[in-house]
């Protein structure tokens, strides 16, 4: 079925055509359901039974992180804002409350799609002020989750960031990204690839109750390895650790010993981020599935949005030893800061030296 025929926006039937008149344009969208920026239309269909697509037109999709940000980029792109991967611990649910959207079933259902993306973002780049930063990917809401095999952003976004010699960085849970496996080791030939995938646990059941929108663990275990076999880097960001759930000795071994058999080559890991507006989401959950547990958390966590500094002491000295036992000690993992130019580089002209092709040395 024809998305156009699933619009909830509908749009403006076309004046008819009279002599000596130009030929009508796309019509403007009208009733739009909510105020945002640029909408286009907001789409329902089948394929995504409870989930609308507000697609809208942006003026820019580069993105500056503040000054004072402790993340380890400093500038990002986000094709789309929400995620029908519905992870419970996503610690970008408050964002969509900017949007007036609520942060709990909003940022699973309404996903705003800036389908001029790569356009917008290929003029950006051209620009003489820009001094070709690593762009990190995935920072907000996955660039890969399953609207993109409906949109197809990520290609011309690819492109037109390596065509630029602007190193990047991808982190996904989506399997989609082995679509595109061939564009991404050309890109590696002309700028730093950096790519990770996001993967904490290996209990199937577990990960269709917590994170129901995701491909399976098994899935993205064979991403990571089609990865490897392409001669492409693959980082894993083993995030977050749910305590009481995922952090016993058997699933961290389960977690480290796949890894390892899938080839990734490294591994972040750290425990589960309760910010506000992923906190009461995450506690509502865990009170569904998990009763016994909800003191066991707010004592672990108090007011704050960390575990206590002693649980994650002991957590990094057992994620610590399974890195150990399993050939990940000394290798950095994934952080979106592994693709970034010297300073040298940065100041050569784009695409001047390309990078080292996939297969010569570690992306890592």
């Amino acid at each position: 079925m024809r998305w156009d025929a699933q619009a909830l926006t509908p749009t403006r039937e076309p004046a008819p055509e009279t002599a000596g008149s130009p030929a009508p344009g796309p019509a403007p969208a009208m009733d739009a359901l909510l105020p945002l920026a640029g909408l286009v239309r907001s789409v329902s269909t089948p394929e995504f039974s409870g989930v609308t697509f507000h697609e809208v037109t942006a003026k820019s999709v580069l993105n500056k992180v503040p000054s004072g940000s402790n993340m380890p980029f400093e500038w990002t792109v986000n094709p789309y804002r929400g995620c029908s991967h519905a992870c419970v611990y996503c610690f970008a649910r408050k964002t969509h409350t900017y949007l007036e959207f609520d942060a709990g079933r909003d940022f699973d259902s309404q996903v705003v799609v800036k389908i001029n993306a790569a356009e917008v973002l290929r003029k950006e780049l051209a620009k003489p002020s820009w001094g070709r930063h690593q762009v990190a990917l995935g920072t907000n809401t996955d660039p890969y989750q399953r609207a993109e095999g409906r949109y197809a952003l990520m290609p011309g976004i690819i492109r037109a960031i390596a065509d630029s010699g602007t190193p990047f960085s991808i982190l996904t849970k989506g399997t989609l990204l082995a679509r595109d496996i061939p564009l991404l080791k050309h890109a590696a030939t002309q700028v730093p690839v950096d790519l990770g995938i996001s993967l904490a646990m290996t209990n199937q059941d577990l990960a269709a109750l917590i994170e129901p929108g995701t491909p399976s663990p098994k899935a993205r275990l064979k991403l990571i390895a089609r990865l490897r076999d392409a001669g492409l880097g693959c980082g894993v960001m083993a995030m977050p650790i749910l305590p009481w759930l995922t952090d016993s000795d058997e699933a961290l071994d389960s977690l480290f010993s796949e890894l390892a058999r899938a080839g990734a080559t490294g591994v972040s890991a750290g425990a589960l981020y309760l910010k506000p507006g992923t906190r009461e989401w995450y506690m509502k959950w865990l009170a569904a599935e998990h009763p016994e547990l909800v003191g066991k958390y707010r004592r672990l966590y108090g007011n704050g949005s960390y575990a206590s500094k002693e649980y994650r002491a002991w957590l990094s000295g057992r994620t610590n030893h399974f890195k150990a036992k399993y050939g990940f000690t000394g290798s950095s993992g994934f952080s979106h800061r592994n693709a970034r130019y010297t300073a040298a580089k940065a100041a050569s002209p784009a695409g001047a030296a390309a990078a080292p092709l996939p297969g010569q040395q570690s992306l890592f």
